[in-house]
């Protein structure tokens, strides 16, 4: 089973002025620690509401030049058991690069995965491809055999000869020894 987890992670960012320059600086700051290792993992606002009332506040908390962000880290976790697996390992892959960093697992999310039913009705439809080709090529070989009975075997000759051409003029040149064998 794979699963989408979301963290929340409350990033500390000092001597800032506004809540946008605060955002910005978070981010920043969680993509450093992050990358190169985990670039896959997705970074974004979080979004706070006040407890009580249900308001939407601000996602960073700023005092005395300093600021409190909140910032979703998104990423999923591949062939877990349950779910609570899948948020023990982005806990601790996450964990592992943001020192000091309190996190909490906000959703999980269970990804579809392919059946055999899905995985056996694509491979129905590629058969009927393959059949709808043989069908074409059945027609142009029986478009072929109702050629005209009044042509002279010469032309005819002829006829296949620039056909060939044309068909050789596709090939590569490396290829072209082994078609006129």
């Amino acid at each position: 089973m794979d699963c989408r987890v979301v963290v929340e992670a409350a990033v500390p960012v000092y001597d800032v002025g506004t809540a946008d320059e605060a955002v910005r600086i978070a981010i920043s700051k969680t993509g450093e620690m992050l990358n190169p290792d985990l670039n896959y993992v997705e970074i974004n606002m979080g979004e706070r509401s006040c407890p009580h009332c249900g308001e939407a506040l601000e996602t960073a908390f700023i005092a005395a030049d300093e600021s409190l962000v909140a910032l979703e880290l998104e990423m999923t976790v591949f062939n877990v058991e349950r779910e609570e697996h899948a948020a023990r390992i982005a806990r601790k892959e996450i964990g592992q690069r943001l020192e000091n960093i309190p996190l909490e697992v906000l959703e999980i999310e269970v990804l579809e995965e392919e059946t055999d039913d899905e995985e056996a009705s694509e491979a129905e439809e590629g058969d009927d491809a393959a059949e709808d080709d043989e069908a074409a090529e059945e027609a142009t070989s029986a478009e072929a055999d109702d050629a005209p009975a009044d042509v002279d075997p010469a032309e005819e000759s002829d006829a296949t000869t620039a056909s060939d051409d044309d068909e050789n003029a596709d090939v590569l040149p490396e290829f072209e020894e082994l078609i006129d064998d």
